[in-house]
């Protein structure tokens, strides 16, 4: 396969021209005659716009541009327009390139043929695995206005949980970085100026003192060292974390870390439940919801024991006894699930599951930053007394040498 820049007019003269993927000139000059295009010319893409498409398909689309675009789609489908108008239309207000790009393609795709599901796979940076298969649910059913409903509500969900994150944690933050800057000032101008005045101490300088004269040292003569193993400390514990037991590891410890462990727990919990609530509501089969929850849980460790409830389903057992042996899943949800397989009312059950683990996260996320007040308190103290004893103790002890001098 390959790219093909074409022209060609439609049945009213208008010249139409992009770039479309096909095996040769003559697969795409079939493509259009399909769809009662008059071909003009079809060249081989040029290397820049390959190029150009290579770099697109790695830049982002925000979540709120992706969330505008699901809202306008289902507005404009429930009015009854086609999907081709539709995206027509949302194509004129999209400001973002790449999602506008993106929309042009799936238009000319489904003007070929194609569905819009199989057109949005093509774009898989921008459209997940999730996304696609819900839309895929919904053209099959008959149901894509109300998919693209559900759609709405897990998007919107995520990009606000997202945005109450960043608040909460703009705070600490702020305070991490402005005691990282005013540590690098004392080291690098304030202790440099009281070095001449300890060097003429004949005793030894206290512990602090030597330490934070080591830590001058260290900062102006190796900078370029110290910056050289940031770096590559840095690309080591990236490419570790690259890696299945890197990934696993620093997954784990999200779990287990105090304050933001079990808001990480919350988090992965209220979206397993509104995902496979949604997916079950839509009407995709138990499997596929089971395989679209492990991807999207974003935790490894999570992943694991859902692939181990598909087996078990698979097997022809139920979730919760696997939920239960798992040590992971809290006993709300594992009632829950267990009560809706003996009620047929799986999907209900764990929308109000997520709706319950949504407040509990709403709760945690403002409460954060009085959670982590305490930590940031004690490390904050700790330097504050740190620097005072490192400049202040020496002259605390010349203070008392001048003093047995006057006695």
């Amino acid at each position: 396969m390959a790219n093909y820049e074409y022209k060609a007019r439609d049945k009213s003269g208008k010249l139409l021209q992009g770039v479309m993927e096909a095996g040769s000139e003559m697969a795409v000059a079939g493509k259009l005659e399909k769809t009662g295009y008059i071909t003009i010319a079809i060249v081989p893409a040029r290397a820049k716009r390959q190029l150009n498409n290579l770099f697109d398909r790695y830049q982002r689309v925000k979540f709120s541009d992706l969330n505008i675009f699901t809202r306008l789609l289902f507005t404009l489908n429930k009015a009854g327009l086609p999907v081709l108008s539709s995206l027509n239309a949302i194509k004129a207000q999209t400001e973002n390139p790449v999602l506008k790009d993106a929309i042009e393609q799936i238009m000319r795709d489904i003007e070929g043929g194609a569905k819009l599901s199989g057109a949005l796979e093509k774009y898989p940076h921008i459209f997940n695995t999730l996304y696609v298969n819900m839309v895929k649910s919904g053209e099959v059913s008959g149901k894509l206005t109300a998919v693209l409903e559900r759609l709405i509500t897990l998007g919107e969900r995520e990009e606000a949980t997202r945005l109450s994150i960043q608040a909460a944690m703009r705070y600490p933050l702020i305070v991490v970085g402005a005691m990282i800057i005013g540590f690098m000032v004392l080291i690098t101008l304030v202790v440099p100026r009281f070095e001449n005045l300890y060097n003429q101490f004949t005793a030894e300088l206290p512990l602090p003192t030597r330490m934070l004269l080591g830590l001058n040292y260290l900062i102006t003569h190796f900078w370029w060292a110290i910056l050289i193993g940031i770096g590559l400390t840095g690309f080591f514990l990236v490419k570790f974390l690259d890696t299945a037991q890197g990934r696993r590891r620093w997954d784990d410890l999200k779990l287990k870390l105090p304050v933001v462990g079990p808001l990480f727990l919350k988090l992965t919990m209220s979206r397993f439940c509104r995902i496979t609530g949604t997916l079950l509501a839509s009407g995709v089969p138990i499997l596929q919801v089971l395989d679209l929850g492990s991807e999207s849980a974003g935790n490894v460790i999570i992943s694991g024991n859902i692939d181990n409830i598909k087996k078990s389903v698979n097997e022809g057992k139920g979730m919760s006894e696997p939920m239960k042996a798992s040590g992971i899943f809290p006993p709300v949800v594992i009632q829950m699930v267990a009560a809706g397989e003996e009620t047929g009312q799986l999907e209900s059950l764990l929308l109000h599951v997520s709706d319950y683990y949504d407040s509990q996260v709403d709760y945690m996320i403002k409460n954060l930053v009085s959670l982590i007040e305490p930590v940031l308190i004690l490390v904050l103290g700790s330097a504050v007394a740190f620097l005072a004893l490192g400049i202040f103790m020496p002259m605390w002890d010349l203070i008392n040498v001048f003093k047995g001098g006057k006695n």
